[in-house]
């Protein structure tokens, strides 16, 4: 059974990445296998990484604003390439009425400031357990 694998990535031009590093160590202290992009990823990157590293998910960290627009993208781009079986999750600062229509376009979970590794790492395992199983 191979672990989960999941790319952790910062799009735009959003230049704090403390709270991604801390989720993507949690992951892997949790036994995951985590790939940081690192900063200014266009979602076009890290679809490419998210395909080239067969991941299970991608976690966005987006704490600029363009929510929106990051995570439509990210979306399109995993649909066009026939790999919309990929998870798509993320956290930052965003509005209550933005995530309920991030989710209603895809997006499976948003963690807002104050959720806690644990949290993170909890939904993440029990979000991917069946692709674990199968995978």
């Amino acid at each position: 059974m191979r672990s989960i694998r999941v790319i952790i990535a910062k799009p735009g031009l959003d230049g704090h990445d403390r709270g991604a590093k801390v989720v993507a160590r949690a992951l892997r202290d949790a036994g995951m296998e985590v790939i940081y992009t690192g900063l200014h990823q266009t979602p076009e990157q890290i679809v490419a990484a998210a395909l080239q590293e067969d991941a299970d998910a991608i976690g966005l960290s987006i704490l600029s604003g363009a929510h929106m627009t990051q995570f439509t993208r990210v979306l399109e781009l995993l649909k066009e390439r026939g790999a919309s079986d990929i998870t798509v999750f993320g956290g930052g600062i965003i509005p209550e009425a933005d995530i309920a229509e991030l989710v209603r376009m895809g997006v499976a979970k948003i963690f807002t400031p104050g959720a806690t590794t644990t949290e993170i790492v909890e939904w993440v395992r029990s979000a991917l357990a069946t692709e674990e199983a199968v995978g």
